[in-house]
């Protein structure tokens, strides 16, 4: 019966590719954010300009809340002790609003939105596993220095606590992932006897604190946010905090990590739900997949051909794609799903090329795996990429051709994008007829060159061994 249901769907597949005109992605807006992990807020208000030119529209930033401001690994940014206010190693209230007002521009065209990153479902792992937040010792030095916190706060009265022992879910480890209560209601551990990360419960009070805590920083220009973890909190809970109020105006996505799309029990247990109970957006880890498996040995670019109408891609207008994460370098975990970095570059043309979703650019500060993203978002490539997609936007998408090394994809008549996985450069001879302009050249982004002029109904594209082009029309 599984040999027959496997065919089954290999031949859905097939059919899918040769019937549909794909002529895909509903014309979505799909602005490109910049992940400024762990930078520093002064250090995104230095680049504003630099960001702005390169051509982003959004900036995500590290999580605005108080953390250990002594230790700066990037993980204590994850660890919250108070978000009523701004205090860590990357920076504090002032510096946080000042970032926002550099990336403002009286031209609407050139404004950078800000993205938080919150941490809405547990606070830190700390003081001998107390569960009293901030702690007496934070609550003394708001007295002490009032003149200071008082600036860094958002919401609240800091001369009391913020959450109490009755705030969190029982001390319980997560031992089956594949169980949704103990994911949603237990605690992330780290194994060898620790204790985990404090796990909120979604009581009144919590609620509250938490709504309170993103309409301040809406308050102060933030434009959106990325719910870290929120696959660990229950849809019910994420949708008490997130009022329409809150919604208003706001781009929301959150973190859900599965390995796979459609008939992946993380995908059916976890991602589906959230994408069917919120109108929130979400990592498109199903198309991450693709990539990889595409991308892969014994794997096919034709799996990139469409890959949402098998459940494979989420929907455009739900997308938040990208290549890697900061998770992924930066959790053992998670550091198998790190790509050779040739099949890194071609797949960032497939996500910046492709109509549908916000990609996201991750370009670290760590300087893990000897600064290989370290200022990323200024790349040669990745800078030639950004500005093809925005010139890109509004344009539809059609497949022109693809096999098992390589694809050809056009945006409207502005653009087309070729993609080649193999060793050997690829060629397909495509019908021009409506598709393309005649008589105009079309210049590759990627190298300012490898013109393309069009002046009958067929015309052949020929695509390097392991390379992309991105030819857009003069």
């Amino acid at each position: 019966m599984q040999v027959i249901k496997t065919l089954f769907k290999r031949q859905l597949i097939r059919l899918m590719l040769l019937i549909t005109p794909l002529l895909f992605g509903g014309y979505a807006s799909a602005e490109a954010i910049l992940h400024a992990f762990d930078w520093h807020y002064d250090e995104v208000a230095a680049k504003a300009t630099e960001i702005k030119n390169l051509g982003y529209k959004a900036v995500l930033v590290a999580p605005p809340l108080k953390s250990n401001a002594a230790n700066c690994a990037w993980w204590q940014r994850y660890q919250p002790q108070d978000i009523r206010v701004i205090d860590h190693c990357k920076g504090n209230k002032q510096s946080f609003v000042n970032m926002i007002n550099a990336l403002n521009d009286s031209n609407p065209a050139r404004k950078v939105d800000v993205y938080a990153d919150i941490v809405l479902n547990h606070m830190a792992n700390e003081r001998g596993g107390a569960t009293d937040f901030p702690g007496q010792a934070a609550l003394n030095s708001y007295s002490s220095n009032s003149s200071y916190w008082n600036n860094q706060k958002l919401f609240g009265n800091l001369s009391q606590g913020l959450f109490s022992p009755w705030d969190f879910n029982p001390a319980n480890c997560i031992s089956n992932y594949n169980d949704v209560w103990q994911v949603q209601n237990w605690r992330l551990c780290g194994g060898a006897g620790d204790s985990g990360l404090p796990d909120l419960n979604p009581n009144n009070w919590v609620v509250q604190q938490q709504r309170a805590y993103l309409s301040a920083l809406k308050s102060l220009g933030v434009k959106g946010f990325r719910v870290d973890a929120a696959k660990h909190m229950s849809n019910w809970h994420i949708n008490q905090i997130f009022t329409s109020t809150i919604k208003n105006g706001m781009y929301v996505f959150g973190e859900i990590i599965t390995s796979g799309g459609a008939g992946n029990n993380e995908y059916n247990s976890f991602l589906s739900p959230y994408l069917a109970n919120t109108d929130h957006k979400a990592y498109d880890f199903p198309l991450f997949n693709t990539i990889r498996s595409a991308f892969g040995f014994g794997g096919s670019l034709s799996q990139l051909v469409n890959p949402a109408a098998y459940g494979q891609a989420l929907q455009n207008n739900r997308a938040v794609t990208f290549t890697v994460t900061h998770d992924i370098p930066t959790n053992d975990g998670f550091r198998y799903l790190i790509m050779d970095p040739t099949d890194e570059y071609l797949a960032y043309a497939y996500v910046m090329g492709r109509d549908g979703g916000k990609p996201l650019i991750f370009s670290d500060s760590t300087g893990t795996d000897n600064n290989r993203w370290v200022n990323a978002y200024k790349a040669s490539h990745i800078s030639k990429m950004l500005n093809f997609h925005n010139r890109m936007q509004g344009q539809g998408m059609e497949m022109l051709a693809w096999n098992d090394c390589a694809i050809l994809f056009r945006r409207g008549q502005e653009g087309v994008v070729g993609i080649n996985k193999c060793g050997s450069s690829q060629n397909f001879n495509v019908n021009t007829n409506g598709r393309f302009y005649w008589y105009r050249n079309y210049r590759d982004a990627l190298s300012g060159a490898n013109l393309v002029y069009i002046s009958g109904g067929n015309y052949t594209f020929s695509i390097p061994a392991r390379q992309a082009r991105m030819w857009y029309a003069d």
